[in-house]
């Protein structure tokens, strides 16, 4: 199997350890538009049986230092508008987390907007990034499996970009530890 696997930044990348798969790595960029056009790109040049995105986020719900795996996404820009015809919400079927090493970890639903989330407001969800769910939303699309594993940085607060940054060692080494051990 081919898997594509995501990341917003350099600093975000892993090695990941995932035997008799070919793997292929692509740094997305940051936000929802760089993120899916990128993955768009390379969906059709490497033609991957699967997308599986890991990196960092923020949550409400989860302690920093938390692994949340995700299948459900939401896109908190969109889920404002008031439109019938405008979806905000993407599910992929949970079977699909069947390839992750056999690790106890939280299921949960990735909250992704445009903006670095530093207050709380009407945030849903277990985690919030800003990538996830635009490409989610390629995958679906494309008729490709997708899911997110993201490494809890930071609750939400006035000081989420520092604390983001001081974390980003802790976050390479625990998904690392994550896909590999």
């Amino acid at each position: 199997m081919k898997i594509l696997l995501t990341y917003a930044l350099g600093d975000e990348r892993v090695d990941v350890c995932m035997p008799h798969h070919e793997l292929v790595y692509l740094e997305t960029g940051v936000g929802k538009v760089r993120s899916a056009l990128n993955l768009m790109r390379a969906v059709i040049f490497h033609r991957p049986d699967l997308v599986l995105n890991f990196g960092t986020a923020g949550s409400l719900n989860h302690n920093v230092g938390d692994v949340v795996v995700c299948n459900r996404f939401v896109d908190r820009d969109l889920r404002r508008l008031v439109l019938g015809e405008v979806n905000s919400y993407i599910a992929f079927p949970p079977d699909i987390l069947s390839i992750l090493p056999d690790k106890n970890f939280i299921v949960g639903t990735c909250n992704t907007g445009d903006s670095f989330v530093t207050e709380v407001s009407d945030i849903e969800g277990d985690v919030i990034d800003m990538e996830a769910s635009a490409q989610a939303d390629v995958c679906s699309v494309m008729n490709l499996p997708f899911f997110s594993v993201t490494y809890v940085t930071d609750g939400l607060g006035q000081h989420s970009v520092d604390i983001w940054k001081d974390k980003l060692a802790d976050a390479r080494k625990s998904l690392f530890e994550f896909f590999n051990m």
